[in-house]
């Protein structure tokens, strides 16, 4: 029997029924215009509630679904919420559930990895309540279908060297996705400004700009950094707006930001 990961939050932070889960993805990548940046590598994306970050990680999504050639695998990096332990656990198991169906995962990949790199370890507690990288699976399956995943959630680790291990290893049709929110829970003011500086930190590559900044998924960006100085890859902010400003609640607030990475000539 397939060793599957089921949904630990559908229903909660998008819905559980598979029509209005499509049809929602579908209404929030219609509202997403993106220009043709070239060859993306990378995409930083939200994880929040659908109806507050939804809108959001479609222009990441957006960007993807016109992608050619198609990724052989994704990499897909987010924060631990509910755990801690050391290093990055990596999911082995054969697939991630959602009401849409089953993203495979790439497991032989996770077997060579997490055997071969000391900063990585085959472990699965974290990701059964985790939704960080959960809530990015709908958006795969319906853009890049049946491309399997590496799931993998951050603990207590150096980032840079989690980057530079991953950047001798990466080949040359994976996709990574960062999962991560911004600021959380200041006025819609504050977080503009607070959001803002960590944008134009990671736009420039300003790793210690990054650090200062409130991003859950600050470890899995700065990762993402160490891969994209290596390989000359450069970031473009796709779009980025509040909770606040989506929803009109302007009192406390969480950022979202969807950022390509895009390969240079």
């Amino acid at each position: 029997m397939a060793d599957i990961r089921p949904p630990a939050v559908a229903g909660m932070f998008y819905p559980a029924d598979p029509g209005a889960l499509h049809s929602a993805i579908d209404t929030y990548m219609a509202a997403a215009t993106v220009p043709d940046l070239g060859r993306v590598r990378a995409v930083m994306a939200p994880h929040a509630g659908y109806v507050y970050s939804g809108p959001v990680a479609a222009y990441a999504y957006r960007l993807l679904s016109a992608q050619q050639p198609r990724p052989g695998r994704i990499i897909i990096m987010g924060p631990s919420h509910r755990s801690w332990f050391p290093g990055v656990a990596v999911a082995d198991v054969d697939g991630f559930a959602t009401p849409l169906g089953t993203q495979p995962v790439d497991r032989a990949f996770v077997k060579a990895l997490t055997e071969s790199q000391e900063l990585f370890s085959a472990v699965n507690a974290p990701h059964t309540p985790e939704h960080s990288l959960e809530v990015q699976i709908p958006f795969i399956q319906v853009v890049l279908p049946d491309v399997p995943v590496v799931p993998m959630l951050f603990g207590e680790t150096d980032p840079t060297a989690v980057g530079e291990a991953l950047d001798r290893i990466l080949e040359d049709t994976d996709l990574i996705i960062v999962s991560s929110d911004l600021s959380h829970y200041h006025s819609n003011r504050s977080a503009h400004t607070i959001d803002r500086q960590f944008l134009d930190a990671l736009l420039a590559g300003d790793r210690q700009g990054v650090l200062k900044g409130e991003a859950c998924g600050q470890a899995p960006a700065l990762a993402l950094m160490a891969i994209a100085e290596s390989r000359n890859w450069h970031p473009r902010l796709l779009d980025y707006r509040t909770s606040g400003d989506i929803s009109g609640d302007t009192r406390q607030v969480v950022g979202y930001a969807a950022v390509a990475y895009i390969e240079e000539s």
